[in-house]
This record gives C-alpha cells, structure tokens and sequence, in this order.
C-alpha cells in the first residue's frame, strides 16, 4: 500500500512539474508572431481595385495609389475616383516611383508573396 501510495505521489508530482512548462510552451505558440512568408503586405501596398499586392503603381487624381493596368481599365469607362465615386479632376496617371520600390524591398523580404 506504501509503495502504492509512493507511486501515486511520485506521478502526481512529476505531472505538475511538466504542466508550467506546457503551459508555457503553447503560450509562446499563441503569442508568436506570424513568419516572414505569413506576413500580410501593409494595405497601402495593395491596389483597391484588384485587392492585389501592386506591381505597377500610379497616382490618381484623388490622391490614392492603383495598379496602373487596372486603373486603365477602370477609365476607360469611368471619370470618377473608384475610392470616393467623385468626379477625377483628370484623368492623367503618375507613377509611384517611391511606392514600387517599397513594395519591391517588402517583396525581396517576403519571398513567395
């Protein structure tokens, strides 16, 4: 019975000395911060339009960045702001140089994405 007993209490002692470190361990797995292959592109990276990361990024009239092939596309119909629906003052096109370079360093980082 002794012997028993011994046992039950050795167990019982091992098994809380393994539960902290459990409960650490699948904290840490909550808490972890997504990889670099998981991580989500910062939103102004991504054209409103296609909800796309962009390759070639323009600025329009209303001031927000598009990729160039879909806001080509979308003025070739429309003469209005796809993020406000008001009326563009014009519809010229600019290149985001500074933006395709950022998208295209978040890129090098993230390969895959």
């Amino acid at each position: 019975v002794e012997l028993a007993a011994a046992l039950e209490e050795s167990a019982r002692l091992e098994e809380e000395r393994r539960a902290p470190d459990e409960k650490v361990s699948s904290s840490l797995a909550a808490e972890r911060p997504p990889s670099v292959e998981e991580e989500e592109p910062p939103d102004d990276f991504i054209c409103p339009i296609t909800t796309e990361l962009m390759i070639d990024p323009v600025m329009a009239a209303d001031g927000h960045a598009y990729e160039r092939t879909a806001m080509e596309r979308w003025l070739a119909t429309k003469s209005t702001s796809p993020m406000t629906g008001e009326a563009l003052e014009h519809i010229c096109l600019f290149p985001s140089h500074i933006l395709r370079r950022m998208i295209r360093e978040w890129r090098e980082a993230h390969p895959g994405r």
